[in-house]
């Protein structure tokens, strides 16, 4: 089985994760040490997906 290396999504570097072919990711909070950021991804037949979550400051207010 062929594993692969999970690629930041924000600067292109290697992260310290790899995956195999049947792996299946859902919600996976991914860090990465070169650029220090955290991005949320998705990962089903080595196919990586960013999941976009909107910001908590670009929210409207709730009218309660």
């Amino acid at each position: 089985m062929k594993d692969e290396w999970i690629m930041c999504p924000i600067c292109g570097n290697k992260t310290r994760n790899r995956i195999k072919p049947k792996t299946i990711l859902i919600n996976f909070p991914l860090y990465c040490p070169k650029c220090k950021k955290e991005s949320l991804i998705s990962a089903k037949n080595l196919q990586v997906t960013v999941i976009k979550e909107p910001d908590a400051l670009d929210a409207e207010p709730m009218n309660l």
